[in-house]
């Protein structure tokens, strides 16, 4: 059963909760501490893009077609639209030679403010290189072309790059892949239903991947890399992928997915977590990220202080009156 992990305070009351899932696993698989049910079921959402993003290491695609590790983090992303995210994605499509048309994604805003307030000022529509997902499409274009698979069904779970990346999903989520609960993601592309403690164990492998075969390992490696190196190609500004990262200066892997999902892989501790709030919200997210990895003993107070905004944003109304604040209040058992 979902436990409160946060609550909005206005003045002297209490004026709302979120309620939600944690689940703490170490590299062994053992489960370290949890809140709720962690063994919960839920869609896996874009917390799983790093792990998708093994084929394009795996299949040798980084060096055929000359992709970076900059490109590479933005495989693992849920961008927020700005200029360099899209001129990344249209770089990586013309590497590989196909045309922006062949991306499945869909399209919407900029999740930036400045990025799409330029196109709606411009009196432009967004395209498919503007979506957060636009990143991981083109990773997968990558790997379609390294292996020659078709272009034009490639989000369709038959297409055999999808076959490809739901074995390798149950692969190193440790889950029998037959019980893996398969919908339709935003962008869609299959999405993967898991215990939330399989989507810690996975990121407890991405902060330390050596139980894992050597050619995995290094490939693990290779991404986890690409991502605390370009922070910025994960998320964007003011994005708490990327704010994590840079502050935790190479030991934090953290990716969020939508309503109210996010991993994060602790490297010196071997650690991974997963939140789910119960109701979808990312209002209540952040705070209890930031206070999982300071009951963890993830981060120092000067990490801390950098973070607050993140931890324990403040509620304020129109006027831009302070009435609030939003606070984790659960205890890791």
């Amino acid at each position: 059963m979902a436990e409160v992990l946060v609550e909005i305070r206005r003045g002297q009351l209490v004026e709302s909760y979120h309620r939600g899932h944690i689940a703490v696993v170490n590299s062994d698989g053992e489960l370290v501490s949890s809140v709720g049910d962690p063994n919960f079921l839920s869609y896996w959402r874009s917390s799983a893009k790093p792990i998708q993003a093994l084929p394009v290491v795996e299949s040798g695609a980084m060096e055929k077609w000359g992709i970076t590790k900059k490109e590479l983090a933005l495989f693992c992303a849920s961008h927020s639209g700005e200029d360099f995210h899209v001129d990344t994605v249209l770089e990586i499509l013309r590497k590989i030679g196909v045309e922006q048309k062949e991306l499945r994604c869909g399209s919407h805003l900029p999740y930036n403010k400045e990025a799409s307030a330029k196109i709606v000022q411009g009196g432009q529509s967004p395209t498919s290189v503007h979506c957060n997902c636009s990143g991981k499409h083109s990773g997968m274009l990558v790997v379609c072309k390294e292996k020659g698979y078709p272009l034009d069904d490639y989000t369709e779970l038959k297409h055999p790059l999808q076959k490809e990346l739901l074995d390798v999903i149950a692969d190193f989520c440790k889950y029998p892949k037959e019980e893996i609960v398969v919908g339709i993601d935003g962008c869609g592309v299959p999405v993967y239903g898991l215990p939330v403690y399989n989507w810690a164990l996975a990121y407890a492998f991405l902060a330390d991947p050596t139980k894992l075969e050597e050619s995995r390992k290094e490939a693990v490696e290779t991404i986890t890399d690409a991502m605390v190196q370009f922070p910025e190609m994960v998320g964007g500004s003011d994005r708490i992928c990327t704010d994590l990262m840079r502050v935790g200066k190479g030991n934090l892997i953290a990716k969020a997915g939508a309503e109210g999902v996010y991993c994060v892989g602790i490297k010196d501790k071997k650690l991974g977590f997963a939140i789910k709030m119960e109701d979808g919200s990312p209002r209540g997210r952040g705070p209890a990220v930031i206070e999982t990895l300071r009951q963890l003993g993830a981060l120092d107070d000067q990490q801390l202080e950098e973070l607050k905004h993140h931890h324990l944003p403040e509620n304020r109304n129109h006027r831009k009156d302070l009435c609030g604040v939003v606070k984790p209040i659960f205890k890791l058992k």
